[in-house]
């Protein structure tokens, strides 16, 4: 299978993805390194990137691509199901994430499947925070708060 990147430009920085004609296989954050391809996206990517630009650009609020099937246990696909179930605009604790599937104790356990999704904002990583504050985020705090106020929630 051979992937191709593409780049999506936002207020925070450059973002990459990357996938085949059919399904998307990473998002890179403006803090990653990646390598772009040359030539034309395939359909996928080119609608992913698509979509990106639009949600970047306030005109989107939900996305409409296919994710590949990555290798994954099942307790972090279970977690980046629920964070598929947050709606733009809203945000949830780890410790709601936790109960919502049915594993309350597991608030630490899901921020390290947070940390290692390989699709943030397709798959909404960043509307999880903390009880007590905006929690972590692989891009960093700046870009989190970015995403969250994008969406109209104000955290400091």
């Amino acid at each position: 299978m051979e992937l191709f990147v593409a780049t999506v430009a936002s207020p925070v920085g450059t973002w990459g993805v990357e996938g085949t004609a059919k399904v998307i296989t990473h998002i890179y954050l403006p803090n990653e390194a990646v390598r772009v391809s040359r030539g034309t996206a395939p359909k996928a990517v080119a609608t992913a990137q698509h979509q990106l630009a639009e949600y970047f650009a306030g005109k989107r609020k939900q996305f409409h691509v296919t994710l590949d099937d990555i290798p994954a246990t099942p307790f972090q696909r279970e977690v980046w199901e629920a964070l598929g179930d947050i709606p733009f605009g809203e945000v949830r604790t780890y410790a709601d994430v936790a109960f919502a599937i049915g594993r309350p104790r597991a608030m630490r356990a899901i921020g390290n499947a947070n940390r290692v999704n390989p699709w943030p904002v397709l798959v909404p990583c960043h509307r999880v925070v903390a009880r007590h504050g905006i929690g972590g985020y692989g891009g960093g705090t700046d870009v989190k708060r970015f995403l969250l106020q994008l969406e109209g929630v104000a955290y400091d």
